[in-house]
C-alpha cells in the first residue's frame, strides 16, 4: 500500500511538472507571437505611410490595409482589453470595405540618391516578407501571394529605372556628360538583364536614347576645335604645312 502511495505521489509530481512545463511553453509561445505580430504591425504601418507615392497604387494600398487588419485582429484577440487595437480594427475594416477606392495619400518621393534608393528597396524587402508570412499563415491564397511577389519585383525594376534616370539627368544639369553616360549605361544594362525584357521595352528605348544623347555630348566635348592650341594640334598643323610645301616644290 505504501509503495502504491509513493508511486502515485511520484507520478503526480511528474504530471504536475509536465503540466507546468507545458503551461510555461504556452506562455513563452504567446509572448513570442505577440512580439512577432507587433513587429509585423510596425512594418506594415511603416510601408503604408512612407512608401513613395509614384509606386503606391490603390491595389497595393488595399493589400497593405488587409495585411495590417489581419495582424491587428490577431493581436486584439490576444489582448481583448486593449481599446486601441479595437479602434484600429474598426478603422482598417472601413478602409478595406472601400476596395480599390481606398484613398492613396502618399506623396511622391523622387529617387535621386543611392541612399534613397536603398531605403525604398528595404521597404520592398519588408513588403515581400509580409506577403510571404501572410501566405504561410494561410491568410493570402498562394495565387494571390505569387501575383504580389511579381508586383514587388516589378516595382523594384521601376525603382532602378527612376534612380538611373534621375542620376543621369542630374549629371547633365551639372554639365558632366561622362557621369550621365555611366548612369544611363547602368540603366540600360540593368533592363537588358531582366528575365522578361519585353515587359520593359518602353523603358529600355527611353534609356537607350538618353545614353545616345550623353554619349554624343561626351564625344563633342573631347573633339578638338579650331581654337584649341596644344602640343598635339600644333604639331599636326606643322606636319600639314610641311606636307603642303613639299607638294608644291615637288
Amino acid at each position: 500500500m505504501i509503495a502504491l502511495l509513493v508511486a502515485a505521489g511520484i507520478f503526480l509530481l511528474i504530471a504536475i511538472g509536465f503540466l507546468n512545463h507545458m503551461a510555461e511553453n504556452r506562455k513563452l509561445e504567446k509572448a513570442r507571437l505577440k512580439v512577432e505580430l507587433n513587429d509585423r504591425l510596425r512594418r506594415c504601418g511603416e510601408i503604408t505611410e512612407t512608401f513613395p507615392g509614384q509606386f503606391m497604387t490603390p491595389a497595393l494600398k488595399l493589400l497593405l490595409a488587409r495585411l495590417e487588419l489581419n495582424v491587428t485582429q490577431r493581436l486584439s484577440n490576444m489582448e481583448k482589453s486593449n481599446p486601441k487595437l479595437k479602434t484600429r480594427v474598426a478603422e482598417l475594416t472601413g478602409l478595406v470595405a472601400q476596395g480599390e477606392s481606398i484613398p492613396v495619400n502618399n506623396p511622391p518621393g523622387p529617387i535621386q540618391t543611392e541612399a534613397k534608393a536603398k531605403d525604398v528597396r528595404f521597404l520592398l524587402e519588408a513588403l515581400h516578407n509580409q506577403i510571404t508570412r501572410a501566405a504561410q499563415d494561410g491568410f493570402l491564397p498562394a495565387g494571390e501571394a505569387k501575383h504580389w511577389i511579381r508586383e514587388v519585383r516589378h516595382i523594384l525594376v521601376l525603382l532602378h529605372v527612376e534612380f538611373f534616370n534621375n542620376l543621369g539627368q542630374h549629371a547633365l544639369q551639372q554639365e558632366q556628360p561622362g557621369q550621365a553616360r555611366l548612369a544611363f549605361e547602368r540603366g540600360v544594362q540593368y533592363l537588358r538583364k531582366q528575365p522578361e525584357p519585353a515587359m520593359y521595352s518602353e523603358q529600355l528605348i527611353f534609356m537607350e536614347k538618353l545614353l545616345a544623347r550623353a554619349n554624343s555630348m561626351v564625344l563633342t566635348n573631347i573633339e578638338p576645335t579650331e581654337e584649341d592650341v596644344n602640343e598635339l594640334t600644333q604639331g599636326l598643323k606643322e606636319v600639314e604645312a610641311d606636307w603642303k610645301k613639299k607638294a608644291v616644290y615637288d
